[in-house]
């Protein structure tokens, strides 16, 4: 620390005092000594630079001086102003018409204004500031301005003084004597300290008790005309079974004595009025009613109906309040009983003459089918025995086809060909609708594939299409139904044959379209002149042609009558839908058969030796159990089948063999990063198009895209026997 000869804790005049008598001893000694080498004047530079030092010093202690008094006049004003804002704050407290009152965070009272428990003099006279909150807490609780009709309120009151610590607010009304009411609010402030507002609620709950009492009164005069405005007669009985109020009806439906009906009257007085000479249903009693009564435990809703003596009819219903008091309501209803009483002798009357009625229509009904049955049997009668000579007539004329005869009389035989050929058909159709009328019908349901179904009508129909100039298109499909062979067969021939027939230009096309997730839509779409709106029910009915002036070897106009009750029969949808100049659609909906079904018809197609008794099966797959289990499976259903790890394994066997297989069965991911649809290309590269499909655990969307776009199907992983069968049956 460098030496100074100065003070720091001196004042600045002490200082300049030392400085200056340093200075004037410096000056004597300069000049008093005398010395060559001038250390003297180098005494005298020091003084000047002591002198300098002494003056800057000076300066700052003289800053410093004013900065202390800035602040001490600072101070002195923020002083005043705290006095004024105390000064402000106790007049608003003053101001206010409430009670105030301020602790601070250590526990003590740090202000209150003069209206704090101004009606506790008992406790306003031992306010002062710097009180505990526990004193205070001690005082209002033993105060002596309390109600002291509420027992426990001076605890209640303290009790809720101490938990403020623990809620933040607590705002409750205090009951004083002389019916005055204190709202007491307590608030726990921001730093740990209590506010308490203290508000004389008095003049607010005595407007409140006279609201109260003047609701009171007209909610009586409310209840009052609603009771007088109902229709039913009600009586109301407290919980001692004392009348306590009732409504005019009440008094001109049960007609009581005036001593009966007055309130504090006893329920068992006009209890005895009412049951006299009267008869219950539903059970019930002048005993039961007063067992009710009497129940102590919650009674249970009761309702019965009491005609009396004059032969009024009364319903009573009967239900608790929630002051074990009850409400018993009395209804007229004589005119509706005795309406229901006609209407019950009414309706025994409408019944035994529906009864009668019924009888009859039975009869009628039974004549009806008696002679519906009679005629189905004699038109399939006499349409099997006319098909007998009528068949040796075809014979016979088609004998003299082989004759040298002239042009004249081959047309005329062409002709009398034809009409046969017509009339067989409308024997036929007659023969069909007696079968389906009489319910005689044999039909067998069983799985039909369409494909080949549709292919053999269109090869048949193809001829007369293009006689007329018309195209017949067939959109190709793999739908298979359950149906009937023959009468599905029946229904598609005759709406082909009429849209060939009603179509002059155009065309017909031949569809099936999926119907939901099971079912499949038969469609026969034509460009003909189409079916008005107000003629589509007449075309089914029997011998009615659109064409009026069709000649009869175009048929009779049964055609569509047995489509429409062959579907009937079949359960098949049958659906008209046409736009006139346009065209038609006729379709019929059938089930699909699930591939377990197709499987089994397949099979019962191929014999009852299963579907492979000389089919043979390449199975390329690099698992060697799944190969050996499918090849067993292979086996069980009669199938040849011999299995390859690769696609090239499986050509060099073909090869080794000298067989082609008649189905392929590949796995898609084999050895060596080769694909099913790999092999399954080589293979046919030198076989020929082999029925194919690949056995894979994948569902990616690319192995989807790959199997549709090459013609295979595809099995999932775990393979299903279902599915299989079903794979095997088609491509064979």
């Amino acid at each position: 620390m460098t030496p100074t000869l100065l003070n720091p804790e001196d004042d600045a005049e002490r200082n300049v005092a030392k400085l200056l008598k340093i200075s004037e001893a410096l000056m004597r000694r300069v000049e008093q000594t005398t010395d060559e080498s001038g250390a003297g004047y180098a005494h005298f530079q020091r003084a000047v630079m002591l002198e300098e030092e002494i003056r800057q010093r000076t300066r700052d202690l003289e800053k410093t001086l004013e900065l202390l008094n800035d602040s001490n006049a600072r101070l002195a004003a923020a002083n005043e102003a705290e006095q004024r804002a105390r000064a402000n704050l106790g007049n608003a407290l003053e101001a206010v018409e409430e009670g105030f009152a301020l602790f601070g965070p250590d526990g003590r009272m740090v202000m209150f204004n003069s209206r704090f428990c101004r009606g506790l003099p008992d406790v306003r006279g031992r306010l002062s500031v710097g009180m505990r909150f526990d004193e205070y807490i001690d005082l209002v609780s033993r105060t002596a301005a309390l109600d002291p009709t509420q027992e426990g309120l001076a605890l209640t009151w303290a009790d809720r003084l101490r938990r403020l610590h623990e809620s933040e607010h607590e705002i409750f009304n205090v009951p004083l004597k002389r019916g005055v009411w204190l709202q007491v609010s307590e608030h726990l402030t921001s730093d740990g300290g209590v506010a308490i507002l203290q508000t004389d609620i008095t003049d607010m709950i005595r407007q409140e008790r006279a609201e109260r009492t003047k609701l009171l009164d007209d909610q009586a005069r409310m209840s009052r005309a609603t009771l007088d405005h109902i229709n039913q007669g009600v009586c109301i009985f407290d919980g001692e079974g004392r009348l306590a109020d009732w409504n005019r009806r009440l008094g001109a439906l049960l007609t009581p004595p005036i001593k009966l009906v007055r309130r504090g009257a006893p329920f068992d007085a006009l209890c005895d009025h009412i049951v006299r000479g009267a008869v219950f249903t539903d059970g019930m009693s002048a005993e039961g009613i007063r067992a009710w009564v009497a129940e102590s435990a919650p009674r249970a809703p009761v309702k019965f109906d009491m005609e009396r003596a004059d032969g009024v009819i009364l319903s009573v219903f009967a239900t608790e309040m929630p002051d074990h008091g009850f409400v018993i309501s009395f209804t007229d209803v004589t005119s509706e009983r005795r309406a229901v009483e006609a209407l019950s002798t009414a309706n025994e009357s409408l019944e035994m003459r529906v009864r009668e009625r019924t009888l009859d229509l039975e009869q009628a009904v039974s004549v009806a089918e008696s002679a519906n049955a009679t005629k189905s049997r004699f038109v399939a009668a006499a349409s099997h025995d006319l098909l007998q000579p009528l068949s040796a007539a075809k014979l016979f004329i088609s004998s003299l086809e082989s004759m040298d005869l002239d042009t004249r009389t081959n047309e005329i035989v062409r002709r009398a060909e034809n009409a046969l050929g017509s009339v067989e058909s409308i024997l036929g159709a007659l023969l069909d609708i007696s079968r389906l009328d009489s319910g005689n019908a044999d039909l067998k349901r069983e799985p039909i594939a369409l494909r080949p179904m549709l292919e053999r009508l269109h090869e048949e129909f193809a001829p007369a299409a293009r006689a007329k100039g018309l195209a017949l298109r067939l959109a190709p499909t793999c739908a298979v139904v359950e149906s009937d062979q023959s009468y599905l067969r029946r229904i598609l021939q005759n709406l082909i044959s009429n849209a060939i027939r009603y179509t002059g230009t155009g065309g017909v096309l031949i569809g099936v379209r999926r119907a939901g997730n099971d079912e499949a839509r038969i469609g026969i779409w034509d460009t003909g002149p189409g079916v008005p709106e107000d003629r589509r029910a007449d075309i089914f009915k029997e011998f009615h042609r659109l064409d009026a002036h069709g000649n009869a070897t175009e048929g009779m106009g049964l055609g569509l009558t047995i489509v429409e009750r062959a579907c009937a029969q079949l359960g098949h949808r049958l659906q008209l839908r046409s736009t006139v100049g346009r065209g038609s659609c006729f379709s019929v909906t059938a089930r699909r058969a699930t591939a377990a079904a197709t499987a089994r018809a397949a099979v019962a197609k191929r014999g009852a030796n299963a579907i492979g008794d000389d089919l043979l099966v390449l199975i390329v797959e690099d698992d060697e159990e799944v190969a050996a289990a499918l090849a067993m499976q292979l086996e069980a259903w009669g199938i040849s089948a011999f299995e390859a790890r690769s696609g090239a394994l499986a050509l060099r066997l073909l090869e080794e063999t000298g067989v082609s297989p008649d189905i392929v069965l590949a796995d898609y991911a084999l050895e060596n990063g080769e694909t099913g649809p790999e092999a399954i290309a080589a293979i046919r590269a030198q076989h020929g198009p082999i029925p194919a499909g690949i056995v894979t655990a994948s569902q990616a969307p690319a192995v989807r895209s790959e199997c549709f776009r090459l013609g295979l199907r595809m099995i999932p992983k775990p393979i299903s026997e279902t599915r299989l069968f079903s794979f095997i049956a088609e491509a064979s």
